[in-house]
């Protein structure tokens, strides 16, 4: 939540050039209070347990937010009962003329397709279409990342030989962003992906940052410079035993590109529980999304369109270089660890 503090007070210049939010009194008493409104367009297979941990996470915020469940018309799911389908999601065509404040759209296990061989491409680029003039902030998730940067910005996919498999480190890239206000200068980010992203191509665009970044998994976090997208490559969103959950789909099927999990067992000991290490950042991450949504979003959100068309949907106050390390020596942190986890 913002603070509230006196007209005129010194101390809101420099609240202002650490990206907190102040409120000045007149500020505060022009503002209207309503509940969020969120939609959540859910590709993931087994959507019930996908529905679980996005609401874990989303729940964390103190705001009250209201959801909706989008589901793709082209498309047919086949690891959820059609009841729960009918009863709790629904198409683009229901909600067309509706507004929201924020959409989440969630990875898919297509990375190894060319996008145009995703058999409800077409109308994922649809619903962005719709997302670009009826939702104030979009949070996309891995594939659902991959597929809009490319749409939407001509960034593009990167094929892997062999899967992204673990939890890697991210370095902090900007200490002040809102959306990373609060991230140790290291965290750690689940990944499970057979692609990546071309990042010349994000680094050529002046409207994207990236915001969180491995040597080894890439960019974890990236978003245009109004926050009105964020792209998750990663999966912070991710409970303590989907990899395991994951690994051993793989194994059953005989996949050879899938190597075991990289930082997750303790010693590389799948005998011992996984380590649950990237929960704190990942409550963190969507509380400042919501909270940044909460204080720019407007309170009649039939205004989105016209401050979308405008670009008028918050203040740049990024700052933009080429991903590293946050060090200034040539310290690798958490190359070696005793306990076992984190090889680099």
């Amino acid at each position: 939540m913002p603070i509230k503090i006196p007209s005129g007070l010194p101390a809101r210049a420099i609240l202002d050039s650490e990206r907190i939010f102040a409120l000045e009194k007149p500020e505060a008493e022009r503002q209207r209070v309503r509940p969020l409104k969120l939609v959540i367009l859910n590709l993931m297979p087994k959507k019930i347990e996908t529905e679980t941990q996005l609401l874990r996470l989303i729940s964390k915020s103190p705001l009250q937010v209201e959801i909706d469940f989008m589901k793709t018309s082209t498309h047919e799911a086949t690891h959820v009962s059609a009841d729960h389908l009918v009863k709790f999601y629904e198409t683009l065509d229901t909600f067309k003329d509706n507004y929201y404040d924020g959409f989440v759209v969630t990875g898919a296990p297509v990375e190894h397709l060319d996008f145009e061989q995703v058999d409800y491409w077409d109308e994922f680029r649809q619903i962005l279409d719709w997302a670009g003039s009826h939702v104030f902030s979009t949070m996309y998730l891995c594939w659902g990342a991959m597929g809009a940067l490319n749409y939407r910005y001509g960034v593009r996919k990167v094929d892997l030989s062999e899967k992204i498999f673990g939890v890697f480190p991210q370095y902090l890239q900007d200490e002040y962003c809102f959306l990373t206000n609060g991230f140790d200068e290291i965290s750690l980010q689940p990944h499970s992906r057979l692609a990546g992203v071309d990042e010349g191509d994000i680094a050529r665009n002046p409207d994207l940052q990236v915001l969180t970044w491995g040597p080894k998994s890439g960019p974890g976090l990236i978003a245009t410079r109004d926050f009105s997208e964020v792209f998750a490559l990663g999966h912070w969103e991710y409970g303590k035993y989907t990899l395991l959950e994951e690994y051993e789909r793989d194994m059953k099927k005989g996949l050879t590109n899938v190597p075991f999990p990289e930082n997750y067992f303790p010693h590389d000991d799948p005998q011992l529980e996984p380590v649950f290490a990237w929960r704190a950042h990942a409550n963190l991450l969507w509380r400042n999304w919501l909270n940044w949504v909460y204080q720019t979003t407007p309170y009649d959100l039939s205004e989105v369109p016209q401050l979308r068309a405008e670009k008028r949907l918050g203040t740049d106050r990024s700052i933009r270089h080429e991903p590293g390390s946050p060090r200034v020596d040539a310290f690798t942190p958490f190359s070696h660890d005793s306990y076992g986890v984190i090889q680099g």
